[in-house]
């Protein structure tokens, strides 16, 4: 089993970054500031490289800026030289190393201590300059404001969005992680910038109005594209921050004497999801559409699917059951309507491919 150390391990990307180590089979040396010389070595030796994710950014006194992130810097890479462990260097700087404060200036000169070490030993050293990084175990008012936001929301708190406009860069934890692990495979010696794409340029009021489009959606059942870029991320770590009472919600029942018909999501430009149920003998539908589409599956019971073309009057049935998964797909132009021909409470989910728009419709009765 290879060993990696890793210094600031109960921090936000710690966190992350250990749990995908230990998912890939990697033994941790875990290194925090407190931690004596001995625990320290002890943690590096067997190593096979080193993040140094370990950093000050909020402190009560400014001056924890040059002990957290230099004097533990320096202190780390006095231990490599002192025992001549020429070990790959992977560490977390931030954008705000660019920058004439503090908080930057400590940053920077932590980079110059590990790039001077990796030009002197000759092995591999990467220095991220990381922007704002969001996910899951971010602390709320501490680490990223779209932590706050999420927290906030998912709580039904406030939140305040000084200017909609200010810009704002963003890379998604699980990219930064994947940047780092990355690095495991590359045995160039060299001294070179770590960098995690995507990187995400938005604003604040744009991160502010999408994480609560995903809280009313509970309400509204409209969820946009959460499937892939900036929103799939935001979407995941805004549920990451839900209350375990918050895992769950009702949705709203239409029943009458057929049965059920419960609307479940429906999506900004996708079309929307829902359920049926129908007693035994029952009959639902008898319409027909210009354009909309949709497509039912039988997940319970036994039914019967009529159609019929509205201008030559030819017909056409299709059986289906729970038994046997199949899609039966409405056609425009056809009349069509479900039965169930079964002796229990039939289950139907449905798509339709677009949102019900109760000024058109695009649904007019008729017999099959």
């Amino acid at each position: 089993m290879k060993k990696i150390a890793v210094t600031g391990c109960r921090g936000f990307i710690g966190q992350n970054l250990v749990r995908r180590l230990e998912e890939l089979g990697f033994e941790i040396g875990r290194i925090s500031h407190d931690d004596d010389d001995v625990s320290v070595r002890a943690a590096l030796a067997g190593s096979c490289a080193v993040f140094h994710l370990a950093g000050v950014n909020r402190p009560t006194d400014e001056v924890e800026f040059q002990s957290g992130n230099v004097g533990m810097t320096q202190r780390l890479i006095g231990l490599l030289r002192e025992d001549q462990m020429r070990l790959p260097v992977i560490y977390a700087s931030s954008i705000q190393a660019e920058r004439n404060n503090s908080y930057g200036r400590s940053k920077r000169q932590a980079e110059e201590l590990v790039a001077a070490f990796g030009r002197e030993q000759m092995t591999a050293v990467h220095i991220f300059r990381l922007p704002n990084v969001f996910g899951k175990w971010a602390k709320p008012n501490y680490n990223s404001v779209v932590a706050t936001f999420c927290y906030n929301l998912a709580r039904d708190l406030p939140i305040v969005v000084n200017d909609p406009e200010a810009p704002l860069r963003l890379v998604y934890i699980d990219d930064v992680v994947d940047a780092f692990i990355a690095l495991l495979d590359d045995a160039e010696s060299a001294v070179r910038d770590g960098v995690v794409k995507p990187e995400y340029v938005t604003t604040v009021g744009y991160v502010a109005a999408l994480i609560q489009s995903f809280r009313d959606s509970r309400r509204t059942l409209l969820t946009d594209a959460v499937g892939s870029g900036l929103i799939r991320a935001l979407h995941a770590t805004y549920l990451s921050y839900l209350p375990p009472a918050e895992f769950s919600y009702t949705l709203k029942s239409n029943t009458d004497p057929r049965g059920a018909f419960v609307e479940v999501l429906r999506t900004v430009n996708c079309g929307q999801f829902s359920y049926f149920t129908a007693h035994p003998g029952v009959t639902r539908g008898g319409h027909y559409h210009h354009t909309k589409t949709e497509k039912f599956l039988v997940v319970q019971g036994k039914a019967r699917f009529g159609f019929r073309h509205i201008l030559t009057g030819e017909r056409f049935e299709v059986f289906a059951s729970g038994s046997e998964p199949m899609v039966v797909e409405t056609v425009p132009g056809w009349v069509h309507d479900v039965t169930n021909i079964g002796d229990q409470m039939m289950i139907v989910l449905l798509w339709a491919n677009e949102l019900f728009d109760q000024s058109r419709p695009d649904t007019i009765a008729a017999k099959v």
